[in-house]
């Protein structure tokens, strides 16, 4: 039988009450979260191996000042038009648990388009491709750690987890420090979206505040008069209000 919005909604439901009841904080996400039925098998289930990080670094990718174009990070004017959707600016700072910034940090984004669809083979959804839009970009932060996009923003998206599963709009990150074994992913939601209740990805994130920490500001300073909306996102690396990051461990 065919899992529906309900089923799923009420298993998210009964974890979020026991982790209320509980009493502990969870800062992080939950690996394996029953609700996000694949889970199980997107994530490592044994422990980690340990590597020679010199070694390693024989193999991992450079990248310096000059191999980021400052025009990378503006993903509206990759094609010989302009791409369909709410034009808008990401920007933020990229701290450490301190507040100190990471600075140099390659920061990479990738999204779908304004309806919702990835230039991606697996991605075969009906719903219109853009073709002045491919939806990847790339930066480097400043000398005080800041970054900041021009894109579109995205559309949701189903999935099939369940029955009319749709994913809430969001921008994949990821941010490279200065080795390969240095990166982060995550991903950033667009304030008062109606799909993060129903959405076991986003609740796989058990702790409200963890949560809300993937969650952009609209920054009416970032707004750009007659031209585009702004979001403030802030990420912090290390401490107790870290940004949650894929591969966290309860």
């Amino acid at each position: 039988m065919t899992e529906t919005q309900g089923d799923i909604s009420a298993e998210i439901e009964a974890i979020s009450k026991e982790y209320d009841a509980s009493g502990t904080v969870e800062h992080g996400v939950r690996l394996d979260y029953p609700p996000y039925r694949s889970s199980i098998l997107r994530h490592p289930t044994k422990a980690p191996f340990q590597l020679d990080p010199e070694e390693l670094e024989l193999w991992a990718p450079v990248f310096g000042q000059r191999d980021v174009d400052p025009l990378e990070s503006d993903l509206t004017i990759q094609h010989r038009g302009e791409p369909i959707g709410e034009r808008m600016v990401v920007a933020g700072r990229v701290t450490d648990g301190e507040g100190r910034p990471v600075r140099h940090q390659l920061v990479e984004i990738w999204q779908a388009n304004a309806g919702g669809r990835y230039i991606h083979q697996r991605d075969q959804h009906p719903a219109p491709l853009d073709p002045n839009f491919t939806g990847m970009g790339r930066c480097l932060t400043d000398g005080d750690g800041f970054y900041r996009f021009t894109t579109i923003k995205p559309g949701p998206y189903p999935w099939r987890n369940h029955q009319n599963a749709w994913r809430p709009a969001h921008i994949h990150f990821s941010l490279f420090g200065t080795e390969f074994t240095q990166r982060l992913i995550t991903q950033m939601y667009f304030p008062g979206d109606p799909l993060f209740a129903l959405d076991p990805i986003y609740q796989s994130i058990v702790d409200p505040a963890a949560r809300g920490r993937l969650v952009a500001t609209y920054d009416h300073d970032l707004t750009t008069p007659e031209w585009a909306t702004g979001y403030r996102w802030d990420i912090v690396l290390t401490g107790s209000h870290r940004t949650p990051v894929e591969g966290d461990v309860e």
